[in-house]
C-alpha cells in the first residue's frame, strides 16, 4: 500500500477539525502512519495555545515509536522522550532520537530539568495516574507547562479494542475478547488498562492547587469543536461524552 500524504490540519477548534480527526481515527490500526502523524500535528498546534515551542525543552512521557518526536522537533523544540514499552520504542523500525525507555512513574530526570511535560493518552495505562502527573509536575519548571490528555473509562472508547463491552466490566470485556480473538487483548483491563476517570484527576488537580504546587490553567475535550468545551465541566455527562480528556496545569 502507498502510503498516504498526511493532509493540512483543519482550523482549531473548528467542526471540520473533529470530522477529520474522527475519520483519521478509524484507521489507527491499518494505517498508523497516517493517523499518528496528523494527531501528532494536531495535538502540538494545540500545545501552542499555551506556551511557545521554539527552544523549549520538551519531555513526552509515552512518546512511543517517534510520530510526537517529529512534530515537536519540527516546532522548534529540543526533545526528550520516554516510554516504558520497548516495543512501542521500535514500532517504525528504530527507537526515535533522544527518547529512552523509562517509567512515567518514576522519571529519571531532575525537578525542573523541563519548560514543557507532555503525555498523550498514557493516562489510562498506568496503575497510579495521580503518581505520573506528580512525576510530570515534579519535572517541570516553575511557570512551565504541562499537558497531560487520556480517554476517561466511561468514554465510548474507554476499553480500547474491547469497547463496548467495557461498560459490562473491564475483566469480562477482555476474556470476551481472548475468546474471540484466541489472545488477551493488548489493552488488558487490570495489566495495561486502567479506569482513570476526569472527576478522579481533576479531584486530584484541585487538592494539588491547594496545596500550592501548581495551578490548573485549562480543561478541554480534547478532539471536540470549541462550542462543545462545555460537556467537560458537567460532572457525569464529561465522563461518557468528553471521549478524550486534557488537563493544562502550571507548577508553581
Amino acid at each position: 500500500m502507498t502510503p498516504r500524504s498526511t493532509p493540512a490540519l483543519a482550523a482549531t477548534g473548528s467542526v471540520s477539525r473533529s470530522i477529520q480527526l474522527f475519520r483519521a481515527f478509524r484507521v489507527e490500526q491499518s494505517d498508523p502512519d497516517f493517523f499518528y502523524s496528523l494527531l501528532a500535528r494536531d495535538s502540538i498546534r494545540e500545545v501552542q495555545r499555551w506556551c511557545p515551542l521554539t527552544g523549549a525543552s520538551v519531555l513526552d512521557v509515552g512518546g512511543g515509536p517517534g510520530y510526537f518526536a517529529d512534530a515537536f522537533t519540527s516546532a522548534g523544540a529540543r526533545y526528550a522522550g520516554v516510554d516504558p514499552d520497548a516495543g512501542e520504542l521500535t514500532a517504525r523500525g528504530g527507537v526515535a532520537g533522544n527518547t529512552m525507555r523509562a517509567s512515567g512513574l518514576c522519571l529519571p530526570f531532575a525537578d525542573g530539568a523541563f519548560d514543557v511535560t507532555y503525555s498523550s493518552n498514557v493516562l489510562e495505562h498506568v496503575p497510579d495516574p495521580e503518581g505520573m502527573v506528580a512525576e510530570m509536575v515534579r519535572v517541570t519548571r516553575p511557570g512551565g507547562t504541562v499537558v497531560v490528555s487520556w480517554t476517561p473509562w466511561l468514554s465510548p472508547w474507554g476499553g480500547h479494542e474491547t469497547s463496548p463491552w467495557h461498560y459490562l466490566g473491564g475483566v469480562r470485556a477482555a476474556d470476551r475478547y481472548a475468546v474471540r480473538h484466541g489472545r488477551r487483548p493488548k489493552n488488558d483491563f487490570g495489566r495495561s488498562l486502567f479506569a482513570c476517570s476526569a472527576g478522579r484527576m481533576l479531584r486530584w488537580v484541585r487538592r494539588a492547587e491547594e496545596e500550592g504546587h501548581l495551578d490548573l490553567v485549562d480543561m478541554l475535550p480534547r478532539y471536540h469543536p470549541a462550542w462543545a468545551r462545555w460537556v467537560v465541566h458537567v460532572p457525569g455527562l464529561r465522563e461518557v461524552v468528553s471521549w478524550n480528556v486534557m488537563l493544562v496545569v502550571r507548577p508553581r
